[in-house]
């Protein structure tokens, strides 16, 4: 289904309204102290998609008989007593991942065949308890930072429907932030699950490569594509994080076990923070938008009020795009050669593939090789710091429809733009959490991530709980979605804006 033209403008709401899931710890509270049952909570989150879907798009498969069976049992395990960490809680996950009876297309047109068996991700929420309530939209092999394609049309932001939510996470990031669901799973290859989580108000974390299987792949797009989760708090992203880690014994990457949820309530340490405003090296054009410096610069000073120790530096990027794009392109190269019609693909999908086939010899093998390197030169900052803050992105969510029709070149340009900050990171495989750090003018959610070296998510996510305590961010909701938003002949006409800055 295709979502419909915009709304009319969006506002912050202090308190969830009405129709909103709650956030995935209280809900898995309620559950286990019989407040309300599996089959309650998702009935209620499937009549919530179907509402929100002609307006956010967010979904691109809902499957409520199967969601509904698997609730009823969920109830019956609960009434005997059993418990485990998100029994009964309805959960999205992102099209990149496999369901079984579900087809994984990826954000891609065709005919794609229904998978025999989930991927290990989902098993391991399953396992958990959770109850799977459909698969949320992507761009074709979560190539571009907005979620749109022929394949399901555009995605749009609950903050504002003339605005993406991001990408390539960007149902995911569209259904958590519209209390649509409490939580939900996506990917990140190049800030996939950051970009979107910053560009709606969400926690979104990275965390480091492996902490969350990527199988039936043994490493997804040649190590910088790692799972991760999306949620509107960040003891709530945390519990998702526990659930979901693990891997396949047939995987190439095994990081020690982490306990998120505990890391969540615990108040870190007086910490050395590197505010960083440089931007990776590229070849194109790029600025930072003054809202956006002004936000991330806003949240610099909130952490020096909290007593850490905030100082100007920047980690030694040199020339880590040598090592991104060989793997990026590789990937897409080899997910095409899977779809069951390419020629319906964008143009732009097309010639990723071509160059990934022309630089998967000897530059792959050279990109992989310098990975070592990279992380010596980068990480010399840890020496210093405990924690990078920077930007998550250059620049406010974009206008619907600002990558259409562009050539591959000028999207590459235009992404670089937007978004110059989050990628590096893949390269490492270290992980990072975004933030909510503000708002635009327009009243357009901003964000900041905090990185750190590997296997560093529990100090991350400590600093990053420590700042929710101040900022209360998840307090603020959009409005809902009105079916009369924009204007009456198909949203032609100028989008209306938001109201002055606010923030939380």
């Amino acid at each position: 289904m295709r979502g419909c033209p915009g709304r009319e403008r969006g506002g912050l709401v202090p308190h969830p309204p009405a129709g909103r899931s709650a956030g995935l710890v209280d809900t898995v509270r309620a559950l286990a102290e019989g407040r309300t049952s599996a089959r309650q909570e998702t009935l209620a989150a499937l009549e919530r998609v179907e509402a929100a879907q002609p307006h956010l798009n967010a979904f691109r498969i809902l499957r409520p008989e199967a969601a509904l069976a698997e609730a009823e049992a969920a109830d019956r395990r609960l009434a005997a007593g059993e418990r485990l960490p998100l029994l009964g809680v309805p959960l999205a996950i992102k099209d990149d991942m496999d369901l079984a009876g579900e087809p994984t297309a990826f954000g891609c047109p065709g005919n794609f065949p229904p998978k025999t068996s989930d991927s290990e991700a989902v098993r391991r929420l399953r396992a958990a308890g959770a109850v799977i309530v459909g698969k949320t939209n992507t761009p074709e092999l979560g190539q571009w930072p907005v979620t749109e394609g022929p394949a399901f049309g555009a995605t749009r932001n609950p903050w504002h429907l003339g605005h993406s939510p991001g990408g390539s996470s960007g149902g995911s990031a569209a259904a958590v932030a519209a209390g649509l669901i409490p939580a939900a799973l996506g990917s990140d290859g190049a800030g996939s699950i950051r970009i979107p989580a910053a560009w709606t108000h969400l926690v979104g974390i990275k965390p480091q490569r492996g902490r969350i299987s990527t199988w039936p792949e043994a490493e997804a797009f040649h190590g910088i594509t790692v799972n991760g989760v999306l949620a509107r708090t960040v003891e709530d992203a945390a519990l998702l994080l526990d659930a979901a880690s693990g891997q396949h014994h047939a995987e190439r990457y095994r990081p020690g076990h982490i306990d998120a949820t505990a890391a969540a309530r615990r108040t870190p340490r007086r910490l050395r923070v590197a505010l960083s405003l440089r931007m990776p090296f590229t070849a194109s054009v790029k600025t930072l938008d003054p809202q956006v410096r002004a936000a991330v610069e806003g949240l610099a000073e909130r952490l020096e009020a909290l007593g850490h120790e905030v100082l100007p530096a920047d980690p030694r990027y040199g020339q880590i795009g040598l090592s991104f794009v060989p793997r990026a392109t590789t990937g897409v190269r080899d997910w095409v050669a899977r779809v069951p019609d390419p020629t319906l693909l964008d143009p732009r999908t097309q010639e990723a593939a071509r160059m990934g086939r022309a630089l998967g010899g000897a530059p792959l093998r050279l990109a992989r090789r310098a990975e070592g390197q990279l992380r010596r030169r980068i990480g010399e900052i840890f020496d210093r710091f405990d924690v990078v803050l920077t930007p998550t992105t250059a620049a406010p969510p974009p206008p619907i429809g600002s990558l259409s029709g562009l050539s591959g070149l000028q999207t590459d340009r235009a992404m670089i733009a937007a978004c110059p900050y989050a990628w590096a990171w893949n390269v490492l495989g270290w992980p990072g959490v975004n933030v909510p750090a503000g708002w635009s003018p327009k009243g357009l959610p901003l964000g900041a991530q905090l990185l750190g070296p590997a296997h560093s998510e529990p100090l991350l996510i400590s600093l990053a709980a420590q700042l929710e305590a101040d900022q209360r961010w998840y307090e603020h909701w959009p409005t809902a979605p009105r079916q009369d938003a924009w204007t009456s002949a198909g949203g032609s006409g100028p989008q209306p804006e938001f109201e002055a800055d606010r923030t939380t």
